[in-house]
Formats: C-alpha cells, sequence, structure tokens
C-alpha cells in the first residue's frame, strides 16, 4: 500500500502544493502506507528544464521533512511502458482541434462536463485519408459511454461520464490521464491524495486502471491555496515558495509551522515537527474551504495570524 506526491517540474513548488504534499505524507503515514514520489516530467515544452527544478522541489519536500520510500519515479523513463499501456487499449485516431471539439460539445451539454462528442469515431475512409493528409492525430480509448464511480475521503461518492479521452497528444507524448494510471499501478499506488481542481479527472482515471486490469484507488481531494482574489495561488502573487520565503528570513520549519495552522494542526505562531503533526492528524477534521494566502502583507506577524480557511 502507498500514497504518492507527484508535481510536474515547471516550477518550485508554491505554498499549495507543499500543503497538499503535506497532507498526502501525512494521510500515507498515518495509514500505515508508503510515501512514493513521481517526477511528471512527460511535456517537454513545458519542463525543458526539468532535472533541475524537479531537484529544487525534492530538496524543498526534504526541507520540510517530508520523507519518501524507493526511489524518484521519473515519467520521462517510462515511456515504453505507456506504449505497453495503449497497445493493449481499444482506441481510435482523433483529428479534432480543441476549438472544434469545444464547438461541438456546446450544444448539446448545459453543465460544466463536455465530453468528446465523437466526430472521428464516426469518420467515413474518405474523410480520415483527407484529415491525414494534413494534420497528426491523438490516440482516444474507445469507452462507450461507460459511467464510473470513485470513492472521495471527503466529496463521498463522485460519478462520471467516461468520454474517449485522449490517451497519447497528437505530438506522440502520453497524455496525463494514461501515464498516471500507468505509474500508480505500477508504483502500488492506493491512496491518491491531490489538489481538489483533480476530482473531476478521477472517475475517468478510475475507470481506465480497471481496462488495464488494475484496480481504482482511494481518492482524497484537499482544497486548494488561492490568492485574496480567490484565484489559485502562484507565483505572480508573492512571495508563496520557500526560496522567496527563505529570503524574508523564514526558516523550512516556520513554513511548516504556517502550513499545520492553515490545516487547523496547530495554534497561530506554534512551531511544531512533522512527528507532532502525525500524532495529531486528523482527515475528519480538516478544513473543508479553499486556504487564502496573502502573500502580499507585509509582515510575518500578519501572515502568520491570518485566518487559515475563506
Amino acid at each position: 500500500m502507498a500514497g504518492r506526491f507527484a508535481p510536474s517540474p515547471t516550477s518550485d513548488l508554491h505554498l499549495g502544493n507543499l500543503r497538499t504534499a503535506l497532507v498526502a505524507w501525512l494521510l500515507a503515514r498515518t495509514t500505515g502506507r508508503e510515501f512514493r514520489l513521481r517526477v511528471e516530467d512527460l511535456d517537454t515544452q513545458r519542463v525543458a528544464a526539468a532535472p533541475e527544478v524537479a531537484r529544487r522541489q525534492l530538496a524543498d519536500l526534504d526541507a520540510l521533512g517530508l520523507d519518501h520510500d524507493g526511489e524518484v519515479v521519473w515519467q520521462s523513463r517510462r515511456l515504453d511502458a505507456y506504449a505497453d499501456a495503449v497497445a493493449g487499449l481499444d482506441t481510435y485516431p482523433c483529428y479534432c482541434t480543441r476549438r472544434e471539439i469545444a464547438e461541438a460539445a456546446s450544444a448539446p451539454h448545459g453543465d460544466a462536463f463536455r465530453p468528446y462528442p465523437g466526430t472521428c469515431l464516426r469518420l467515413s475512409a474518405s474523410r480520415r485519408a483527407e484529415l491525414e493528409a494534413t494534420r497528426r492525430p491523438a490516440l482516444r480509448v474507445r469507452a462507450n459511454g461507460a459511467s464510473s464511480t470513485v470513492q472521495d475521503l471527503w466529496a463521498g461518492d463522485v460519478t462520471g461520464t467516461v468520454d474517449d479521452f485522449v490517451v497519447v497528444r497528437n505530438d506522440g507524448v502520453p497524455a496525463y490521464n494514461l501515464a498516471v494510471v500507468v505509474d500508480d499501478l505500477a508504483m502500488g499506488i492506493d491512496q491518491v491524495c491531490r489538489g481538489d481542481d483533480l476530482l473531476s479527472s478521477a472517475p475517468r482515471q478510475a475507470w481506465l486502471a480497471r481496462q488495464l486490469g488494475g484496480t481504482s484507488p482511494g481518492y482524497a481531494h484537499v482544497p486548494l491555496a488561492v490568492n485574496p482574489d480567490g484565484r489559485r495561488l502562484a507565483k505572480r502573487d508573492g512571495a508563496v515558495t520557500l526560496a522567496d520565503l527563505a529570503g524574508l528570513g523564514w526558516s523550512p520549519a516556520h513554513v511548516l509551522t504556517r502550513l499545520a495552522r492553515s490545516l487547523d494542526l496547530a495554534a497561530a505562531g506554534e512551531p511544531v515537527t512533522t512527528a507532532e503533526l502525525l500524532a495529531r492528524f486528523d482527515p475528519s477534521a480538516l478544513p473543508r474551504e479553499p486556504w487564502v494566502v496573502d502573500a502580499r502583507q507585509p509582515t510575518a506577524a500578519a501572515w502568520e495570524n491570518s485566518r487559515s480557511t475563506t
């Protein structure tokens, strides 16, 4: 049994990423699981400096005291595993652009879920040959409109329709939904703790795990860290990384205390250790609202005593 944290090395981890990592570590350790790390570096266009950034990310986790088990898994070194998985799936080529998909899916669906409308599933041979001459296709898995339900620790049962989602992008790169499922199965991950912006992806990933002969993990989706305007926290919001905060005199131990405060695991200004947090951790008592971070506050005291949630 194992939990995991799997950052993409696009930039240094910010406070929201570190908070999710802390929850994932606490959840794994308090349930007798290993805690594994994976670097999701498949998107070479966005992660050209992946090794350097990933090393800083791993160093930040270590500085907070979040130890891990086994070797770090790098997705860029597992291309053969993804190719083998795709070979065992029922797939078909898709030539649609994002704009075409959005236009085709917008009319019949009134909610936020916009499933792939199956355009390329119904292409004639002549039309497919015509598109083949001008576009590189992605690969989609044939789901036949399946429904999938997952159990989330905080959200409860979450059911979603599984559309024919992309498993290989049109540039040949394995898609996120494929890679994370293949990796979780290979790593023995049965507990996925991550940001709640990914909750809607869980039903299709659980479905894919079963198609690949595995079982779906349990899920725990953590509310995001946001800025005072309610937007997802980002580096543009101010001093939000360990390096930024170190420049203001904040030690990793001080940051750990602030993260614990945001999870209602420590009082304002109370120094804590990871061992103490393990003893205090109660998943049912964690805040269920986004964590509002005002990184523009000028003093440590103001940041220390700010409200942990909205």
